[in-house]
Protein backbone atom coordinates (compact mmCIF):
# COMPACT_ATOMS: atom_id res chain seq x y z
CA UNK A 1 0.00 0.00 0.00
CA UNK A 2 1.19 3.70 -1.07
CA UNK A 3 1.84 6.00 1.54
CA UNK A 4 -0.73 8.86 1.12
CA UNK A 5 -0.85 12.67 2.29
CA UNK A 6 -4.04 14.54 2.61
CA UNK A 7 -4.62 17.72 0.43
CA UNK A 8 -6.93 20.09 -0.96
CA UNK A 9 -7.96 21.07 -4.76
CA UNK A 10 -8.56 24.67 -4.43
CA UNK A 11 -11.24 24.20 -7.07
CA UNK A 12 -13.71 22.70 -4.23
CA UNK A 13 -13.99 26.44 -2.83
CA UNK A 14 -13.88 28.61 -6.05
CA UNK A 15 -15.75 31.46 -4.11
CA UNK A 16 -13.09 32.02 -1.50
CA UNK A 17 -9.64 34.15 -1.54
CA UNK A 18 -6.28 31.92 -1.96
CA UNK A 19 -5.33 32.65 1.60
CA UNK A 20 -8.96 31.49 2.81
CA UNK A 21 -8.28 28.65 1.09
CA UNK A 22 -4.57 28.24 2.73
CA UNK A 23 -6.44 28.70 6.16
CA UNK A 24 -8.92 26.45 5.26
CA UNK A 25 -6.40 23.33 4.50
CA UNK A 26 -4.03 24.81 8.18
CA UNK A 27 -7.37 24.86 10.33
CA UNK A 28 -8.10 21.21 9.09
CA UNK A 29 -4.44 19.32 8.73
CA UNK A 30 -4.50 19.22 4.95
CA UNK A 31 -0.63 19.12 3.81
CA UNK A 32 -1.16 20.01 0.38
CA UNK A 33 -3.03 22.09 -2.52
CA UNK A 34 -3.50 21.82 -5.86
CA UNK A 35 -4.09 25.43 -7.08
CA UNK A 36 -5.94 25.93 -10.16
CA UNK A 37 -5.75 28.02 -13.04
CA UNK A 38 -9.64 28.41 -13.49
CA UNK A 39 -9.84 31.11 -10.25
CA UNK A 40 -6.68 31.73 -7.52
CA UNK A 41 -4.05 31.24 -10.08
CA UNK A 42 -4.63 31.96 -13.54
CA UNK A 43 -2.05 31.22 -16.31
CA UNK A 44 0.39 33.86 -17.41
CA UNK A 45 -0.18 35.72 -14.12
CA UNK A 46 3.13 34.97 -12.56
CA UNK A 47 3.35 37.74 -10.17
CA UNK A 48 -0.11 36.23 -8.86
CA UNK A 49 1.42 32.88 -8.67
CA UNK A 50 4.33 33.58 -6.97
CA UNK A 51 2.39 35.88 -3.96
CA UNK A 52 -0.07 32.15 -3.69
CA UNK A 53 3.13 29.72 -3.41
CA UNK A 54 4.57 32.13 -0.46
CA UNK A 55 1.38 32.51 1.08
CA UNK A 56 1.36 28.68 0.82
CA UNK A 57 4.85 28.52 1.68
CA UNK A 58 4.31 30.39 4.73
CA UNK A 59 1.54 28.55 6.22
CA UNK A 60 3.49 25.26 6.04
CA UNK A 61 1.90 23.62 2.98
CA UNK A 62 2.80 22.28 -0.38
CA UNK A 63 1.99 23.03 -3.61
CA UNK A 64 1.32 19.30 -4.55
CA UNK A 65 0.13 20.58 -8.40
CA UNK A 66 -1.18 23.40 -10.57
CA UNK A 67 -4.54 22.24 -11.95
CA UNK A 68 -4.22 23.49 -15.49
CA UNK A 69 -7.20 24.15 -17.81
CA UNK A 70 -5.10 23.11 -20.46
CA UNK A 71 -7.20 20.81 -23.00
CA UNK A 72 -5.39 18.41 -25.58
CA UNK A 73 -5.19 19.07 -28.45
CA UNK A 74 -6.87 22.53 -28.27
CA UNK A 75 -3.99 24.74 -26.75
CA UNK A 76 -1.19 26.81 -28.35
CA UNK A 77 2.68 27.08 -27.83
CA UNK A 78 2.10 30.09 -25.89
CA UNK A 79 -0.65 28.77 -24.31
CA UNK A 80 1.98 25.83 -22.64
CA UNK A 81 4.73 28.33 -22.15
CA UNK A 82 2.43 30.31 -19.90
CA UNK A 83 1.07 27.33 -17.60
CA UNK A 84 4.69 26.03 -17.27
CA UNK A 85 6.19 29.62 -16.28
CA UNK A 86 3.05 29.46 -13.87
CA UNK A 87 3.98 26.27 -12.11
CA UNK A 88 7.41 27.33 -12.18
CA UNK A 89 6.08 30.68 -10.74
CA UNK A 90 3.64 28.45 -8.19
CA UNK A 91 6.67 26.29 -6.93
CA UNK A 92 5.47 23.07 -8.11
CA UNK A 93 6.74 20.43 -10.75
CA UNK A 94 3.42 19.13 -11.45
CA UNK A 95 1.10 20.23 -13.53
CA UNK A 96 -2.43 18.45 -14.01
CA UNK A 97 -3.55 18.38 -17.76
CA UNK A 98 -6.83 17.53 -19.12
CA UNK A 99 -6.44 15.09 -21.57
CA UNK A 100 -8.56 15.26 -25.41
CA UNK A 101 -11.09 18.43 -26.19
CA UNK A 102 -13.40 19.65 -22.83
CA UNK A 103 -16.63 17.16 -22.64
CA UNK A 104 -15.90 15.33 -25.05
CA UNK A 105 -15.99 11.32 -24.17
CA UNK A 106 -13.62 8.94 -26.09
CA UNK A 107 -15.59 6.99 -27.73
CA UNK A 108 -16.47 10.41 -29.89
CA UNK A 109 -12.27 10.32 -31.42
CA UNK A 110 -12.00 9.52 -34.85
CA UNK A 111 -8.30 7.46 -34.89
CA UNK A 112 -7.03 10.22 -37.00
CA UNK A 113 -8.60 12.86 -33.98
CA UNK A 114 -7.46 10.11 -31.16
CA UNK A 115 -3.73 10.51 -32.46
CA UNK A 116 -3.95 14.20 -33.01
CA UNK A 117 -4.95 14.75 -29.29
CA UNK A 118 -1.81 11.80 -28.13
CA UNK A 119 0.81 13.69 -29.67
CA UNK A 120 -0.22 16.63 -28.32
CA UNK A 121 0.18 14.75 -25.41
CA UNK A 122 3.77 13.72 -26.15
CA UNK A 123 4.64 17.23 -27.20
CA UNK A 124 3.55 18.77 -23.49
CA UNK A 125 5.37 16.25 -21.84
CA UNK A 126 8.15 17.19 -23.47
CA UNK A 127 8.05 20.57 -22.95
CA UNK A 128 7.30 19.84 -19.16
CA UNK A 129 10.58 17.63 -19.16
CA UNK A 130 12.56 20.94 -20.74
CA UNK A 131 11.46 22.62 -16.87
CA UNK A 132 12.35 19.50 -14.82
CA UNK A 133 8.49 18.97 -14.43
CA UNK A 134 5.83 16.24 -14.56
CA UNK A 135 2.30 15.83 -16.16
CA UNK A 136 -0.56 14.42 -14.61
CA UNK A 137 -3.72 13.25 -16.78
CA UNK A 138 -7.38 14.11 -15.55
CA UNK A 139 -8.82 11.43 -15.41
CA UNK A 140 -12.63 11.89 -15.75
CA UNK A 141 -15.50 11.16 -17.35
CA UNK A 142 -16.02 12.58 -20.84
CA UNK A 143 -12.56 12.33 -21.97
CA UNK A 144 -9.66 10.33 -23.32
CA UNK A 145 -9.41 8.85 -19.92
CA UNK A 146 -13.12 8.10 -19.47
CA UNK A 147 -12.74 4.15 -19.34
CA UNK A 148 -9.88 1.88 -18.25
CA UNK A 149 -9.33 0.36 -21.96
CA UNK A 150 -8.97 4.00 -23.59
CA UNK A 151 -6.92 4.90 -20.44
CA UNK A 152 -4.66 2.14 -21.19
CA UNK A 153 -4.17 2.59 -24.78
CA UNK A 154 -2.91 6.24 -23.76
CA UNK A 155 -0.66 4.82 -21.49
CA UNK A 156 0.76 2.47 -23.83
CA UNK A 157 0.89 5.02 -26.52
CA UNK A 158 2.43 7.63 -23.81
CA UNK A 159 5.05 5.59 -22.37
CA UNK A 160 7.50 8.60 -21.21
CA UNK A 161 9.31 8.93 -17.92
CA UNK A 162 7.46 12.05 -17.13
CA UNK A 163 3.78 11.26 -17.93
CA UNK A 164 1.34 9.81 -14.94
CA UNK A 165 -2.06 9.90 -14.23
CA UNK A 166 -4.43 10.90 -11.72
CA UNK A 167 -7.12 8.76 -10.63
CA UNK A 168 -10.87 9.37 -9.19
CA UNK A 169 -13.86 6.70 -9.52
CA UNK A 170 -16.92 8.12 -12.11
CA UNK A 171 -20.16 9.01 -9.86
CA UNK A 172 -21.41 5.48 -8.92
CA UNK A 173 -18.62 3.63 -9.99
CA UNK A 174 -18.79 0.00 -7.96
CA UNK A 175 -16.13 -0.37 -5.60
CA UNK A 176 -15.05 -3.95 -7.48
CA UNK A 177 -14.83 -1.91 -10.96
CA UNK A 178 -12.85 0.64 -9.10
CA UNK A 179 -10.07 -1.32 -7.24
CA UNK A 180 -9.78 -2.81 -11.23
CA UNK A 181 -8.83 0.43 -12.91
CA UNK A 182 -6.29 1.35 -9.45
CA UNK A 183 -4.84 -2.37 -10.00
CA UNK A 184 -4.63 -1.85 -14.19
CA UNK A 185 -3.03 1.68 -14.23
CA UNK A 186 -2.10 2.10 -10.42
CA UNK A 187 2.15 1.86 -11.69
CA UNK A 188 1.46 5.54 -12.83
CA UNK A 189 -1.25 6.34 -10.73
CA UNK A 190 0.35 10.15 -8.68
CA UNK A 191 -2.57 11.36 -6.83
CA UNK A 192 -6.07 10.83 -6.08
CA UNK A 193 -8.90 13.14 -6.22
CA UNK A 194 -11.36 12.36 -3.42
CA UNK A 195 -14.82 12.88 -3.32
CA UNK A 196 -18.37 10.97 -2.49
CA UNK A 197 -20.74 10.98 -5.21
CA UNK A 198 -23.60 8.87 -6.09
CA UNK A 199 -24.39 8.08 -10.00
CA UNK A 200 -26.32 11.06 -10.14
CA UNK A 201 -23.73 13.24 -9.12
CA UNK A 202 -25.64 14.19 -5.65
CA UNK A 203 -23.45 14.61 -2.96
CA UNK A 204 -22.48 12.42 0.61
CA UNK A 205 -19.95 12.68 3.33
CA UNK A 206 -17.19 11.47 2.41
CA UNK A 207 -17.40 9.15 6.21
CA UNK A 208 -20.50 7.82 4.21
CA UNK A 209 -18.01 6.33 1.68
CA UNK A 210 -15.26 5.44 4.22
CA UNK A 211 -14.73 1.98 3.33
CA UNK A 212 -14.99 2.62 -0.30
CA UNK A 213 -11.97 4.67 -0.10
CA UNK A 214 -10.15 2.94 2.48
CA UNK A 215 -10.15 -0.08 -0.19
CA UNK A 216 -9.38 1.93 -3.12
CA UNK A 217 -5.97 3.43 -1.12
CA UNK A 218 -5.63 -0.49 -0.29
CA UNK A 219 -5.54 -1.25 -3.30
CA UNK A 220 -3.03 1.12 -4.90
CA UNK A 221 0.53 -0.14 -5.57
CA UNK A 222 3.64 1.70 -5.57
CA UNK A 223 4.88 3.19 -9.03
CA UNK A 224 7.23 4.61 -10.63
CA UNK A 225 6.00 8.14 -9.26
CA UNK A 226 8.80 9.28 -6.53
CA UNK A 227 7.28 12.61 -5.54
CA UNK A 228 5.18 12.47 -2.15
CA UNK A 229 1.55 11.56 -3.47
CA UNK A 230 -1.40 13.30 -2.14
CA UNK A 231 -5.33 12.26 -2.04
CA UNK A 232 -6.99 15.38 -2.44
CA UNK A 233 -10.74 16.32 -1.16
CA UNK A 234 -12.19 17.94 -4.68
CA UNK A 235 -15.57 18.95 -3.53
CA UNK A 236 -17.68 18.46 -1.08
CA UNK A 237 -21.48 18.47 0.18
CA UNK A 238 -23.09 21.88 -0.34
CA UNK A 239 -19.82 23.22 -0.77
CA UNK A 240 -19.72 23.97 3.12
CA UNK A 241 -16.73 24.58 4.57
CA UNK A 242 -18.12 23.25 8.01
CA UNK A 243 -18.67 19.81 5.81
CA UNK A 244 -15.25 19.97 4.63
CA UNK A 245 -13.87 19.85 7.85
CA UNK A 246 -15.70 16.69 8.68
CA UNK A 247 -14.42 15.46 5.21
CA UNK A 248 -10.69 16.30 6.19
CA UNK A 249 -11.24 14.09 9.47
CA UNK A 250 -12.69 11.34 7.47
CA UNK A 251 -10.25 11.95 5.19
CA UNK A 252 -6.74 11.28 7.65
CA UNK A 253 -8.40 8.44 9.42
CA UNK A 254 -9.00 6.89 6.15
CA UNK A 255 -5.26 7.50 5.11
CA UNK A 256 -4.23 5.94 8.15
CA UNK A 257 -6.35 2.72 7.72
CA UNK A 258 -8.46 3.33 10.82
CA UNK A 259 -12.58 2.75 10.84
CA UNK A 260 -14.34 6.59 10.47
CA UNK A 261 -16.95 6.88 13.07
CA UNK A 262 -20.38 7.34 11.98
Amino acid sequence: MRILEPGLCSVTFRSLSPQAVIDLAVANDIKAIEWGADIHVPSGDLENARDVAERTAKAGLTVSSYGSYIFAPDFTRQDLTAVLETAKALGTGHIRIWPGQRKRPSTDYSPAERRRATEALAEIARHAQDYGMTIGLEYHPNSLTDTLPSTLQLAQDLAVPNLFFYWQPAPGLPLEKARAEISAIGSRICHLHVFAWLADTSRLPLADRADYWRSCVEALPESGWTKPSYAMLEFVKGDDVSQFAKDAVALREILAGHRVAD
